[in-house]
């Protein structure tokens, strides 16, 4: 059974201080390895670090989505969604949520999106090189998706980005008390956003979410806010996440040129598994809970960390280093359980759309950093810039993502 007396190594950054946040993978791999459901004495929370935990605990009512976000360091209720609730109220708050993010929404856009995509790329090789790929890539396409789905005309979205940009910031559940309050009142004013385009919304997945019913009118827009919150940052940044670990390989470039689809899906799936933007996920345990690695007792703030579960070998073989056709692949990148991603299948098959559309326009596309730096944040996992050069002429010398010590 796990004691509080387990520690890491001196040699070993804990996750969350500031070397640990920029790499925290010999963290994770050393509690995985040592003390997969481990009490850290450091912040009081228990880091659950193992694949099969993992699994266990997203699934167990024990566990409390609810109760966690409950725990965030912030002096207000979060608005009541599929994330703030348990049970059957996550349930009933979930059904209605296919409407918006489900197969049958994320095929109604997939025509557009491929404009916007195609459009987006077309703007990036007017100018050859881009400083930031995030910011002129992963955000644009993150702002489309959500333009699409809630019906916003072409002039609405920079109005509509600025908004999704502002209320990320709740994203992180210890942002500083300053920036916390900047995220409060940037909800506030989404949510009056929403409040006042959901009626006037031009046919779209949201005008079929916002017509199903099952939902009071606060339920129905605490729902959109967190497809925002939990949306836009996290795709926006899974494409910078991805394109570092994609663009270093032409093997792997060759590869997803020629893709379908389904393999190009898949290719992004392993880009995910590697590099999720949401690292972990929080639970509070309202009963004491036996996990393979160890019981939890009642009452304790409990992370699941996906990132460390998606990177297990006893799942994963040859665990830090892509496998571009890897399947199956189970990883945890959009959590598990009854809090599954709603919006799962809507993020991969964006990232795939354009990362694809990417490699065929760009063959050449290289990294302009030879390292590119992770930030020192907890949520999202991104990096602080990605320089690219779609052309190739500017190609440094650059360490291959999973090269032993590539997290520098």
């Amino acid at each position: 059974m796990t004691t509080a007396a387990v520690r890491l190594p001196a040699g070993i950054a804990h996750p969350f201080a500031p070397a640990g946040r920029v790499d925290p993978y010999p963290a994770y791999t050393w509690l995985r390895t040592h003390d997969p459901v481990h009490r850290d004495p450091m912040t009081g929370m228990w880091l659950v670090t193992g694949y099969a935990d993992c699994t266990a605990l997203l699934k167990d009512p024990a566990f409390s989505a609810a109760a966690g976000q409950r725990e965030r360091a912030r002096e207000d209720d979060l608005p009541v969604s599929m994330l703030t609730s348990d049970g059957t109220d996550h349930a009933r708050l979930r059904a209605p949520g296919v409407r918006l993010v489900g197969p049958a929404a994320t095929a109604s856009i997939a025509e557009g999106l491929a404009h916007d995509a195609d459009a987006l790329l077309e703007r990036a090789g007017e100018h050859g090189a881009l400083s930031d790929a995030v910011d002129q890539l992963g955000t644009p396409l993150a702002t489309a998706v959500l333009a699409r789905l809630f019906g916003l005309r072409e002039e609405q979205r920079a109005p509509f980005q600025q908004l999704a940009r502002a209320v990320s910031v709740n994203l992180d559940p210890l942002a500083p008390p300053p920036l916390a309050r900047l995220g409060r009142a940037a909800m506030g004013e989404l949510t009056r956003y929403l409040d006042a385009h959901v009626d006037q919304a031009l046919p779209s997945p949201l005008r079929d979410f916002a017509a199903d019913g099952r939902l009071t009118r606060q339920e129905m827009l605490g729902v959109l806010g967190l497809a925002v919150v939990g949306g836009w940052q996290p795709l926006a940044e899974s494409i910078g996440n991805a394109l570092y670990w994609l663009l270093p390989r032409p093997e792997a470039r060759a590869a997803l040129r020629t893709a379908d689809g389904e393999a190009a899906g898949t290719a992004m799936d392993e880009l995910l598994r590697l590099e999720a933007p949401i690292p972990f996920t929080a639970r509070v345990t309202v009963r004491d809970a036996e996990l393979p690695g160890g019981r939890i007792p009642a009452g304790a703030r409990v992370l699941a960390v996906l990132a460390a579960a998606n990177r297990d070998p006893a799942v994963f073989a040859d665990p830090d280093r892509p496998v571009w056709d890897r399947s199956p692949n189970p990883h945890l990148a959009f959590g598990g359980g009854p809090h599954f991603c709603l919006a799962a299948r809507l993020v991969r098959q964006s990232g795939a759309l354009l990362l694809s559309r990417l490699v065929r326009k760009f063959p050449a596309a290289a990294l302009t950093d030879a390292e590119p730096r992770w930030a020192a944040t907890l949520i999202p996992r991104r990096l602080t810039s990605l320089g690219v050069d779609l052309t190739g002429a500017q190609r440094p010398a650059s360490r291959l993502p999973g090269a032993a010590a590539a997290h520098a």
